[in-house]
């Protein structure tokens, strides 16, 4: 099976129960580290924003609350339970209905060349079967000169939290996530695609040798996420 339909499969598996789940396994950072995002988005003042591995959507709705209803907000995603919950949510809110939710895939995206001011990505890159085809996939959609890419994605953390952060990403979370979802696949995924995906600055590297202009990195607790702003 190829490694995009299983990393599919795997996040079909756990839809309804995604957004629990990570929550839980966060211990609820993860609504901050979207607050920081959204923030950093906001100084762009984009007009077209496009939330790429978009899952349930928490980001593309973050996005639309901070960028209010003159800002057309998409997301997109190649997992379509995913997408299903991304429309359950909607239809409970209101302000978020003018979100369009695309099923499509980052390594093809369906937008035209340079017609995106901002893309987001949270905690999809690792999971892209090209990163080069990614990155150059978000380059050619990107305005000239004004387009920007953010990424929210773990990262290895600070040495002093190395050893308890690894104990816990192989044997803690597992056990939360079958607690949390019944199913422990796609976290035993998550700890080892973790623990071999790019420094901070060796992703910073990736980004400049795909084409992007300039880039810079922000360690989160402890680096434990870092979010990457890159400029075409």
């Amino acid at each position: 099976m190829p490694e995009s339909a299983r990393v599919n499969s795997m996040f079909a598996k756990i839809a309804k129960r995604y957004d629990l789940a990570n929550h839980l396994l966060s211990f609820g950072f993860d609504f901050s580290w979207r607050r920081f995002l959204t923030k950093r988005v906001q100084t762009c003042r984009p007009k077209v924003v496009v939330d790429l591995a978009t899952g349930s959507g928490d980001v593309a709705f973050a996005l639309k609350k901070r960028l209010g209803a003159n800002v057309r907000v998409k997301g997109l995603d190649f997992c379509k339970p995913m997408l299903e919950q991304a429309d359950h949510k909607q239809r409970q809110y209101p302000e978020a209905k003018r979100i369009e939710f695309i099923h499509g895939d980052c390594l093809d995206l369906p937008f035209d060349d340079h017609s995106v001011d901002v893309l987001t990505i949270s905690f999809g890159l690792r999971n892209l079967e090209d990163r080069e085809r990614g990155f150059d996939e978000m380059r050619r959609v990107l305005k000239k000169d004004h387009g920007a890419l953010f990424i929210l994605e773990f990262t290895q953390p600070n040495k002093c939290l190395r050893p308890f952060y690894y104990f816990y990403l192989k044997r803690i979370l597992p056990l939360f996530a079958w607690m949390a979802t019944g199913n422990t696949d796609a976290y035993h995924y998550l700890g080892g695609s973790i623990e071999t995906f790019p420094t901070k600055g060796e992703l910073c590297e990736e980004i400049l040798h795909a084409g992007f202009r300039s880039v810079h990195a922000t360690g989160l607790t402890g680096s434990i996420v870092a979010v990457h702003e890159a400029a075409v």
